[in-house]
């Protein structure tokens, strides 16, 4: 399975938020979309990750862009991830991890020695015009917000 293509429409979806309430790709048209896979809620990595992007929300709003993660979490995992940190954005279920192979995202995993199935953390930036326009694999959980507001920042 690959990546979208720089450019290339973003795969349209529709699955729900932490709250259970259904939320569509579609919905987010004419605003830039911080669409991350993150592996699993309430673990250090992506804790951090979810953490940073919460606190530059305002940037990222003056940038015209609406954030969302997605892993393969289920909606109460979520519920309980954001409440916990404090998260200002949408955390999507993604349990049956069709979206994360929709976006190339879904592979083969080592850890510890063990290899498994599951989210390869992935962030893309889905322009106002619903094409991918920034593709950051191999994202370094620390370092991502910065990167991601200067890839941003770019765009316009």
């Amino acid at each position: 399975m690959s990546l979208p293509m720089l450019g290339a429409k973003a795969p349209a979806f529709t699955t729900v938020n932490q709250r259970g309430d259904s939320v569509s790709l579609d919905s987010f048209s004419g605003k830039n979309l911080v669409l991350y896979f993150y592996p699993k809620a309430l673990t250090p990595g992506c804790t951090t990750q979810a953490c940073d992007l919460r606190d530059a929300i305002d940037e990222l709003a003056a940038l015209d862009t609406v954030v969302l993660g997605i892993s393969p979490d289920p909606v109460a995992r979520l519920q309980k991830f954001v409440e916990r940190e404090g998260l200002n954005f949408d955390l999507l279920a993604d349990e049956g991890h069709l979206i994360a192979e929709k976006y190339g995202v879904w592979g083969l995993k080592k850890f510890m020695g063990r290899e498994y199935l599951g989210i390869i953390r992935t962030t893309f930036i889905i322009g106002k015009d619903g094409n991918i326009k920034q593709v950051m694999s191999k994202v370094n959980t620390k370092r991502h917000c910065d990167q991601l507001l200067t890839l941003l920042a770019a765009l316009d």
